[in-house]
């Protein structure tokens, strides 16, 4: 920290992590190692079987690949410095370095947001469209740009966050009670200008939380409505489970962000918070490759090919 006159300026934060849980360290770092080998491997084994897979490259499995690129990088934000920290008696990050972890976390975070919100819509066109139809509106082109606009929007929310951020003058306690450096922490802990970002906050909730659940919702809506007009069990069975692994991700990421972020008066302070935290940025990304295998016969079938492959070799 530096001084100037009687204004003390922070130039470092300490970390609290889980270090409050001395005696269970060990146990937490083989629980997030574990976690965090699982989530790589998953995603990893996952895009590499849609790209190996001829019978994958559609858009639902465009997406889904992409979903779990995000995914992979998503955890990648925190988990390292989790894990690192346990070897640390104080763990101590820069301004700067903790401007640029949550850039990539927030970054990822809004990105992942608008890609289910443009799954949703591909489940739609699916099931609400005949199938030729479907194949003319969810062109290679239009995928593509979806994907790339889901990239493009979180990197905007992200960027517009951290220079908000960057305005921000720290002069008291330099303790982040979490194991990442989370924004509302840093509001929190600042002194002065803490205004512009609460606004900004706020715009951006709206606009990736609150504006993207109700396009999905409303997707999910004509959805429903699609497949109760299916006359056969088997044909509403089978269109229901087109877009079942879908709605089960997308409950669980909104649900628990919410419960995260607006269900905590602490602002993610406490020790329960910081462990619910958990859930919604380490085990989400462990959680969606399985969601999007286990209930899915194509991936399934691609796996089965892809041992007969390797068996002939």
């Amino acid at each position: 920290m530096t001084e100037g006159g009687n204004i003390t300026k922070i130039t470092e934060f300490i970390l609290l992590g889980f270090s409050d849980f001395p005696r269970i360290t060990a146990l937490l770092f083989i629980i997030f190692l574990l976690i965090y080998i699982t989530a790589l491997t998953w995603n990893l084994c996952l895009i590499v079987l849609i790209r190996m897979d001829s019978h994958l490259h559609t858009p639902m499995y465009f997406f889904l690949s992409n979903l779990s690129f995000i995914d992979l990088c998503y955890v990648t934000s925190t988990v390292p410095k989790i894990l690192f920290s346990f070897f640390q008696e104080k763990q101590t990050i820069s301004f700067v370095g903790c401007a640029v972890q949550y850039f990539f976390f927030s970054m990822l975070a809004g990105s992942e947001s608008c890609l289910m919100t443009a799954m949703a819509y591909d489940r739609y066109a699916a099931i609400c469209n005949p199938l030729l139809l479907y194949v003319s509106i969810m062109s290679p082109t239009l995928c593509i740009q979806m994907v790339l606009g889901s990239y493009v929007a979180g990197l905007t929310g992200s960027l517009s966050q951290i220079c908000a951020v960057m305005q921000l003058h720290f002069c008291g306690p330099n303790i982040i009670r979490h194991f990442f450096c989370d924004i509302t922490q840093l509001v929190n802990l600042s002194c002065r200008g803490s205004f512009v970002v609460q606004v900004l906050l706020a715009i951006l909730t709206i606009l990736f939380g609150i504006a993207n659940a109700l396009a999905i919702i409303i997707s999910y809506g004509y959805i429903v409505l699609s497949i109760m007009k299916i006359m056969s069990t088997k044909g509403r069975s089978k269109a229901f489970n087109t877009c079942a692994s879908h709605l089960i991700a997308v409950s669980l990421f909104y649900t628990s962000g919410v419960f995260v972020y607006l269900g905590s008066s602490s602002g993610g302070s406490s020790s329960f918070d910081r462990f619910t935290s958990v859930f919604y940025t380490v085990m989400i990304p462990m959680l969606n490759p399985l969601i999007y295998s286990l209930r899915n016969k194509e991936i399934k079938d691609a796996m089965k090919r892809l041992q007969r492959k390797a068996g002939h070799c």
